[in-house]
């Protein structure tokens, strides 16, 4: 589960990338706009939330991430999630 899920986050991190080009803005901009940090975001940016975790960004995160970026929430969350449940 945990590569599926490490897998995951690279996609939300190349969306969140790709996002914030189309917006033209850096990722400072990005980063005070939503009330992160720059190292948070530039975290998110390459899917780790810390050196060898895999992103996980709050819900609160990353809708402010997608008002600042002027996009939905579904154009930065990846729709193939992985299975969470336990087994």
């Amino acid at each position: 589960m945990e590569a599926e899920w490490s897998d995951f986050a690279q996609r939300l991190a190349t969306s969140l990338r790709a996002a914030r080009d189309r917006a033209n803005l850096s990722q400072e901009d990005v980063a005070y706009r939503a009330g992160l940090t720059r190292y948070t975001y530039q975290k998110y940016e390459k899917g780790e939330s810390r050196p060898g975790h895999p992103a996980n960004p709050t819900l609160r995160t990353l809708l402010a991430l997608a008002q600042v970026l002027g996009v939905g929430l579904i154009d930065l969350v990846p729709t193939d999630v992985p299975d969470l449940r336990s087994r």
